[in-house]
């Protein structure tokens, strides 16, 4: 065998995994942030003083405890409208109640509200998504802060079909993202801000395999984990990229630091334990909030932003732990991944080509098909109604964007007969329009 087609051979060879070095390096970021993160960031109040905000709307997911929490707290006591996307609702009006308690001999009422945001479910993604586009506000600050680390258990998947680690903190933050672009639109200058982790930097992400379950990697905790954050990262570089200069979108990742949260009720006894141990090294979710509060409120991140964009190898801004811009890991400032990852995301998460490119593109969409385009894009032969014909009956005007005509047509026609057959006054209005899309 020659030498040239030894060479094509190893260049062609499907990478399984980090290297030794990869490995090392990765693992050292992680240590040193651990050890040196309390005084790297010694120059940073806290809590972080933050200039009135009266003007943003933000969303923020997973806010009922840690991070999200104090993020959340802190930005609606700036006067911003904070929005607590949460699964658990009724958490997040008992601690509302309370915060206004505490603010009420402070002067005006806090702007904040909360709806209900599964991230276990992308079905749960779109209808949070329809309804918040439905109200026409803008949107300046999506924070994209829930997120897993489950230690100790078998592997879990979603009823979607996902490991828990890669939906929660990938798949349904990029399908959060992409259907809240019209809002975020609404609001330019805006910002995505994901909130990552250095453990991305030990991260492998094997787009043909996002769920670790060909065998070729045995799953863990930390695979699972590790792998979704540098996913994210990843997607979140080619949307910057892809997001046209004159949209004014900020996409940030973050890095809260080593911070004591609920993440922590997840890990093994033994490991808890240590944690209790080191608090000096740990920050509180109050010290760990406020890279997620710098990357939302800094005045010079869209410059910033806008400077990487038109660089020669455009990536995302990262903020560390001491709300320092930095680089992510090496690996996942390979493009020619984050682009099969990107590509492997958007098929995993059931959104058209199509549709995807006119929300980049920043066009107003209103899918309100109940974007289980996910089942009607997988089965030609199955589109999922119940959404569209639950609409029509409640007198909207229905626009299907489907690429099954035939069998949408038979759906229509079976709910007109039935809706007939009801004796209810007004004709169901449904319309459909074509996806001309090259997914599959």
């Amino acid at each position: 065998m020659s030498s040239g087609t030894r060479r094509m051979k190893t260049k062609n060879k499907k990478k399984e995994g980090l290297g030794w070095m990869e490995w090392i390096r990765g693992w050292a970021c992680v240590f040193h942030e651990f050890l040196f993160q309390r005084f790297m960031s010694s120059h940073l109040p806290n809590p972080l003083p933050l200039p009135p905000l009266s003007h943003l709307t933000c969303i923020v997911t997973g806010s009922t405890s840690g991070i999200g929490r104090e993020t959340a707290r802190q930005l609606a006591e700036a006067g911003a409208h904070v929005v607590m996307a949460v699964r658990n609702t009724k958490a997040a009006h008992d601690l509302i109640q309370q915060w206004q308690r505490d603010w009420s001999a402070k002067g005006l009422p806090l702007n904040i509200e909360a709806m209900e945001l599964d991230l276990l479910s992308l079905d749960s993604v779109v209808n949070f998504s329809n309804a918040w586009n439905a109200r026409l506000a803008p949107l300046h600050v999506l924070i994209n802060n829930a997120g897993i680390f489950v230690m100790g258990e078998e592997q879990k998947f979603s009823k979607d079909g996902y490991e828990h680690h890669m939906q929660v903190n990938h798949l349904a933050p990029a399908l959060l993202s992409l259907l809240l672009l019209p809002s975020l639109n609404r609001a330019s200058p805006s910002r995505i801000i994901n909130v990552n982790s250095v453990m991305h930097y030990v991260g492998f992400v094997d787009p043909d395999d996002m769920n670790v379950v060909s065998g070729r990697r045995k799953f863990s905790s930390l695979v699972g984990y590790s792998g979704s954050k540098l996913a994210q990262v990843m997607f979140s570089n080619v949307l910057f990229k892809r997001l046209p200069l004159e949209s004014r979108i900020s996409v940030v990742c973050l890095s809260p630091g080593i911070v004591l949260t609920n993440v922590a009720r997840d890990l093994p006894r033994s490991v808890q334990v240590q944690y209790a141990l080191i608090p000096y090294f740990i920050f509180s979710p109050q010290e760990g909030c406020r890279s997620s509060l710098f990357s939302a409120t800094d005045a010079q991140i869209p410059e910033h932003c806008e400077k990487l964009k038109t660089g020669d190898k455009p990536i995302c801004t990262f903020i560390s732990q001491d709300c320092k811009h930095t680089k992510p890991s090496e690996e996942a400032q390979s493009l020619e991944t984050a682009n099969r990852v990107w590509e492997k995301t958007v098929e995993m998460i059931g959104l058209p080509l199509d549709a995807l490119e006119r929300l980049i593109q920043g066009q107003e969409m209103f899918l309100e098909l109940d974007l289980s385009i996910k089942h009607i894009l997988k089965d030609e032969g199955s589109v999922s109604g119940n959404s569209f014909s639950q609409l029509a009956e409640a007198g909207a005007h229905v626009v299907m964007a489907v690429r099954n005509m035939k069998a949408a047509n038979a759906l229509i026609q079976q709910w007109r007969t039935k809706w007939s057959a009801s004796g209810t006054g007004h004709p169901l209005n449904i319309t459909i329009d074509q996806l001309y899309s090259t997914y599959t």
